[in-house]
C-alpha cells in the first residue's frame, strides 16, 4: 500500500500546488480578505526565493490569510464552510496574546488544501466569505 500511495504522490503534490495557488490569487483578490501568506504570489515576501528554488515556482498546499472581520469573521466563515475538515491546531489552545506573540492574528486561517476540483473548493470558500 505504501508504493502504491508514493507511485501516485507526484501527481497529488502537482494537484495540491495547482489548488493552492488559484485559491491563493482568489482569496487575494477578495474584499474580505485582508491579506494572503502564500509563496506562489507575486506581492508575497517569498515570492523570488519560490521563483528560484521550486520547481516552477510551485510551493506547497499550504495557504493562511487574514479576514477583515477579526477572530469572530473567522469563526463565521469556518462554521459555514462544507467541503473542508476542520482541525483543531495547538494554537488553540493558547490566549490572545500568546497567538500574537506567535506571529498569529485573531482573523488568520491556515488551509491545507486538497486534491478536490479546485473551482469547488473556491466555491466552497466563497459561500463561506459571505457569512463571514
Amino acid at each position: 500500500l505504501l508504493n502504491l500511495g508514493l507511485e501516485t504522490l507526484p501527481l497529488r503534490v502537482e494537484r495540491h500546488c495547482y489548488n493552492a495557488q488559484k485559491i491563493a490569487e482568489f482569496l487575494n483578490a477578495h474584499e474580505k480578505v485582508s491579506h494572503v501568506n502564500y509563496a506562489g504570489l507575486p506581492d508575497d515576501k517569498y515570492y523570488p526565493l519560490a521563483q528560484k528554488y521550486m520547481n516552477g515556482g510551485r510551493t506547497c498546499g499550504v495557504i493562511s490569510f487574514e479576514l477583515t472581520g477579526g477572530r469572530e469573521a473567522a469563526v463565521r466563515f469556518m462554521d459555514s464552510l462544507k467541503l473542508a475538515t476542520i482541525a483543531t491546531h495547538v494554537a488553540a489552545s493558547m490566549n490572545d496574546e500568546q497567538l500574537a506573540e506567535a506571529g498569529v492574528s485573531p482573523g488568520m486561517i491556515r488551509l491545507s488544501v486538497g486534491i478536490e476540483n479546485a473551482d469547488d473548493i473556491i466555491a466552497d470558500i466563497e459561500q463561506a466569505l459571505q457569512n463571514a
